[in-house]
């Protein structure tokens, strides 16, 4: 099972590459917030895989809250890319 976890982390891990210069390039701001969103989310699955290698139960809290903060976020971001049109 631990073979698993180590292979999902390093997959993870690696999207963090391309987003990171996605986020530092992007053409649009829409390119970057996306992106933006994929490296927040990218690290919330490494910390969340970690919890699991490293079982431990207070990971879980951990995530749940940043997801719910990285939902807000996304919603912001979506808000300033349009410029506040709905």
């Amino acid at each position: 099972m631990t073979l698993i976890i180590d292979v999902a982390l390093v997959i993870v891990a690696l999207t963090l590459i391309p987003a990171s210069y996605r986020v530092l390039t992007g053409p649009r701001d829409a390119d970057r917030g996306v992106a933006a969103d994929l490296v927040f989310f990218a690290f919330i699955g490494v910390v969340a895989l970690f919890g699991l290698r490293m079982t431990t139960d207070i990971v879980l809290d951990i995530v749940l809250v940043a997801t719910v903060v990285g939902f807000l976020a996304t919603l912001s971001i979506a808000r300033l890319v349009t410029r506040g049109q709905r």
